[in-house]
C-alpha cells in the first residue's frame, strides 16, 4: 500500500517530532510511505476565514502532490476535514475526488483502514487525559458526542488501550472546545485564552499527568495556556505514544 504523508504547516514548524512519529508508525505496519517534498498548506486558514477562492492554488498543488497515492495520511483531524469536506475552490475532477476521499487522519487510518489490533512496542505508564479536536470529533466522527446522546465510542481511546501501562483520566466536559479554532485564536484572543484556561483547569482536576490528542494545534494552544497558568501538565501527540514514546 502506497501512502503519501502529509505534514501540516504547524507540525512541520513547531512539532516535527509528531511527523517523525507518524512516519515511523506507518512504516512499522508495512506501509510504503513517501513524503512529497514540495507539499505546502492544505488551504484550511484561507477557507476558515472565508477566503475560499484564495485557496484554489493551494488546493491544486495539494492534489498534484498526492493524487498518485493509495492513501494520504496526516496527523491532523482539522487538515483532514479541510481536504475531505472543504476542498471546493477547484473543479472536482477525478483526481480531486480521489485525493479528497483517500485522505485520512492518522487515528482513523489505523483504526478503520489497517484495523490495528496491537502496539507491542508501546508502553506509557502515565495518567492521560484525551482531547478530541472539534473538527475531528464532529466532522470525522472519531468519537461519540455527548450532545447526541449516542452509544459511547472512541477510536483514539480504543488504540490507546492497547498501550501497556496507560491510565485514563476523565474530564468533566470532554467535548468542550479548547478555544484554539485556528484564526479564531487570533481574532478573538481573549475568548480563546479563557476557553483554553478552562480546558487546562478541567485537565488538572482530572489528575492527568499528560494530555494527548490527534491534533497538535489544539495541544499547542492548551500547552501555551498551561505554561502561563503554571500548570504541571505535559502534552504529547497520540502518534508519539503509539510509536513507543516513553516520555
Amino acid at each position: 500500500m502506497k501512502v503519501g504523508l502529509f505534514i501540516p504547516c504547524y507540525v512541520d514548524m513547531f512539532h516535527p517530532e509528531t511527523g517523525i512519529a507518524t512516519l515511523e508508525l506507518l512504516e512499522r505496519f508495512g506501509m510504503s510511505v513517501e513524503y512529497p517534498v514540495d507539499q505546502t498548506c492544505c488551504g484550511q486558514p484561507m477557507t476558515n476565514t472565508g477566503c475560499e477562492r484564495e485557496a484554489a492554488k493551494t488546493e491544486e498543488l495539494f492534489v498534484r502532490n498526492f493524487e498518485k497515492y493509495d492513501y494520504i495520511v496526516t496527523p491532523s483531524g482539522s487538515c483532514t476535514n479541510q481536504v475531505r469536506n472543504n476542498m471546493t475552490a477547484i473543479d472536482q475532477t477525478d483526481a480531486v475526488k480521489h485525493v479528497r476521499s483517500r485522505t485520512y487522519e492518522l487515528v482513523e487510518f489505523l483504526h478503520d483502514v489497517l484495523k490495528v489490533d496491537a502496539f507491542p512496542w508501546a508502553e506509557f505508564p502515565h495518567r492521560v487525559a484525551l482531547h478530541n479536536n472539534c473538527n475531528t470529533l464532529r466532522n470525522l466522527r472519531i468519537a461519540s458526542m455527548t450532545e447526541r446522546r449516542e452509544e459511547p465510542f472512541s477510536k483514539p481511546k480504543a488504540l490507546l488501550k492497547m498501550v501497556k501501562g496507560i491510565e485514563f483520566t476523565d474530564l468533566t466536559r470532554p467535548d468542550e472546545c479548547c478555544g484554539f479554532g485556528g484564526t479564531f485564536s487570533v481574532f478573538e484572543e481573549g475568548v480563546s485564552a479563557k476557553m483554553g484556561q478552562d480546558k487546562v483547569t478541567d485537565q488538572l482536576k482530572s489528575g492527568a499527568e499528560y494530555v494527548t490528542s490527534s491534533d497538535s494545534s489544539c495541544m499547542m494552544h492548551q500547552e501555551g495556556c498551561a505554561r502561563r497558568m503554571g500548570a504541571n501538565l505535559k502534552y504529547i501527540h497520540i502518534a508519539q505514544i503509539l510509536n513507543g514514546a516513553r516520555a
